[in-house]
């Protein structure tokens, strides 16, 4: 547990270091952000109808999913997926613990360091916006307790299919595919581009049994106070049970592919 604690502490680090990067990516998300806020604004001014969740609740819940975007797992681990291109992976293969485990400790810096370069400034510019295009701040310090707690759980979820995104590199000549397919689910079913409220009923109870409920839409539902605190063990579970099983899965396919692994390359 030592080594992969180091190996978080060594990538967290080294992450930081992109400031320029986590700059540019701050002014894309708050791009992207006030666009999709500005037609939410022209969605809900002209509906006459009843919504599932007011315009405050749909612009906080947007700028979350806008300052936590580092921690959807949209991507693979690029350094990784270029040691299984060039086939300089056999150099994983005999260092002297869990190749699994040892990608999960690289995703977990992954999708932690670059979310905390730019959820800070996100939050506070999103603070400081007309009302019209405000984040709300949440209702209680019991809605930040839950935030948080789910938070980490979808960072759990993420880093697991982090590592399947990087696993399936192994099947293919570039893996671009794969990722590009389940980047597009993973945005779409956790409510990033669209709140999962607002998804068609029969769609949402759907979703709602998926693990990528658990990236986006639990902690905005907690942090706007559309779950009560006391809800926060289920939830919590859901998240931690999903992480389990995308664990197992990641450790079965890794361990099933390495017995007929062919190295091309290096």
């Amino acid at each position: 547990m030592k080594a992969y604690l180091s190996i978080i502490k060594i990538r967290f680090n080294l992450l930081l270091q992109y400031r320029i990067a986590a700059f540019a990516g701050i002014v894309t998300q708050f791009f992207f952000g006030i666009i999709r806020v500005m037609v939410f604004y022209g969605f809900y001014s002209s509906t006459t109808g009843s919504v599932p969740i007011d315009y405050k609740v749909a612009i906080s819940y947007i700028w979350l999913g806008q300052a936590m975007l580092g921690m959807i797992p949209w991507n693979g681990d690029s350094e990784i997926q270029d040691l299984i291109r060039t086939g300089n992976v056999t150099y994983e293969l005999v260092r002297p613990m869990n190749l699994y485990n040892y990608w999960l400790a690289r995703a977990f810096a992954l999708r932690a360091a670059p979310t905390f370069l730019k959820s800070i400034p996100l939050f506070i510019i999103a603070l400081l916006l007309p009302k019209e295009y405000r984040m709300e701040l949440p209702p209680n310090i019991l809605s930040v307790i839950g935030w948080i707690v789910t938070t980490f759980g979808a960072l759990m979820i993420s880093c697991t299919i982090t590592n399947i995104i990087n696993i399936t590199t192994l099947y293919s000549i570039s893996g671009d595919g794969i990722q590009r397919l389940l980047s597009a689910i993973v945005t779409l079913f956790s409510g990033m581009i669209v709140p999962l409220p607002l998804f068609p009923d029969r769609l949402k109870q759907i979703l709602s049994y998926l693990p990528f409920s658990g990236l986006v839409d639990i902690p905005a539902r907690f942090f706007t106070g559309k779950i009560i605190f006391n809800q926060l063990p289920k939830y919590f579970s859901f998240q931690i049970i999903w992480a389990i099983l995308l664990y197992g899965l990641g450790q079965w396919i890794l361990n099933r592919k390495l017995k007929d692994l062919i190295v091309q390359g290096g």
